[in-house]
């Protein structure tokens, strides 16, 4: 087990890599706990579940919105929960982010615990700060930024998992490497079958590293002014098609990251050679680098990113695999990108 520490201006969290969820009741210290969790982290874990109040969300994208919160703040009210009281929330993105956000607005703020159970929400959602929910089909337009007090990510968790599931997670891994890390990027091509067959030994070394990336990301930048904005590549375009496509986030992403590859090559800053390398990649984990939308409609959906500033997007552009920089993008040559690969 390892352990890791962001230091964020909204609070300071303790990371444990590795740690078996039985530990977790030994880490909520509120005289008042209860469990955020969904219908299938229930059925399939919660007999591994501390003896606290548990309480269910919807599955889906489609339930990650303000009258679920509005919800679980009706519940916190009947359970008479307090400021000093925990919310731990047991599950994917959609479930950490849920539990988190309510967690950070009902009565101003109360204590949080997150206990991911999927690759994706291990090596990113989970990590950071940030939740929300959406607004209108768009991704996260609602939300806080606040650092849980622990994040648990015990890799047996994992294991439930569907394939689709997996490879999802595997596109935020890639992401954190393609960005910031290329020695993670390498071991990723060389140990693909171990990693994709959640070895442990490879789950340490995968779900450490894309931690270490985005928790010293975070800690430069919480509030996501510059630095932290480099976290969001593959995002601006993986978002749009998320919202037109229907497809999962990690797909999505895979699509994104792909087109903001090619983004880059035309720019020069990055290589064709580094392009195909990372395209090599996600094919190799089996996830999709095209999709079959309409770049109008991509256009429109990134107007209503949060990201988009006047008739532009701040968007992070590889430089090289492992290296990235934010840089200002008009629409217009997000869209010439989007044409040329429909």
């Amino acid at each position: 087990m390892r352990i890791m520490e962001l230091k964020g201006k909204s609070g300071n969290s303790k990371i444990l890599i590795g740690e078996p969820i039985a530990h977790l009741a030994s880490l909520c210290t509120s005289e008042k706990n209860v469990i955020v969790t969904d219908r299938n982290v229930r059925k399939f874990h919660g007999d591994k579940f501390p003896d606290f109040p548990v309480l269910e969300v919807g599955l889906g994208e489609g339930n990650k919105t303000l009258p679920a919160v509005q919800l679980l703040y009706e519940k916190f009210l009947e359970m008479e929960l307090e400021r000093g009281s925990m919310v731990i929330g047991i599950g994917g993105g959609i479930v950490c982010d849920l539990a988190g956000f309510a967690a950070s607005t009902y009565l101003r703020g109360m204590r949080l615990g997150l206990v991911p159970t999927t690759l994706i929400a291990q090596a990113d959602a989970a990590i950071g700060g940030k939740n929300g929910v959406n607004l209108g089909g768009y991704k996260n337009l609602v939300g806080a930024i606040r650092q849980p007090e622990f994040v648990l990510c015990d890799f047996s968790l994992l294991s439930t998992l569907p394939e689709r599931e997996v490879r999802c997670g595997f596109a935020e891994v890639i992401k954190h490497a393609a960005i910031a890390d290329a020695s993670l990027f390498s071991y990723l091509e060389e140990n693909l079958h171990e990693a994709m067959g959640l070895k442990r030994s490879a789950m340490e070394k995968v779900i450490h590293d894309s931690i270490l990336v985005k928790s010293s990301i975070v800690a430069k930048d919480e509030y996501e002014k510059g630095e932290r904005r480099k976290l969001n590549f593959g995002h601006t375009i993986g978002h749009a098609v998320e919202k037109c496509c229907g497809i999962p986030h990690g797909e999505a992403i895979a699509i994104g990251m792909a087109a903001e590859a090619r983004l880059s090559v035309s720019r020069k800053f990055l290589s064709g050679k580094d392009a195909e390398r990372l395209a090599r990649l996600l094919a190799n984990v089996g996830l999709p680098a095209n999709v079959k939308a309409e770049p109008a409609k991509l256009i429109d959906a990134i107007r209503k990113d949060k990201k988009r500033e006047s008739e532009g997007v701040k968007m992070a552009l590889l430089e090289g695999i492992g290296k990235c920089s934010v840089q200002d993008v008009p629409l217009g040559e997000i869209e010439a990108v989007l044409n040329d690969a429909h």
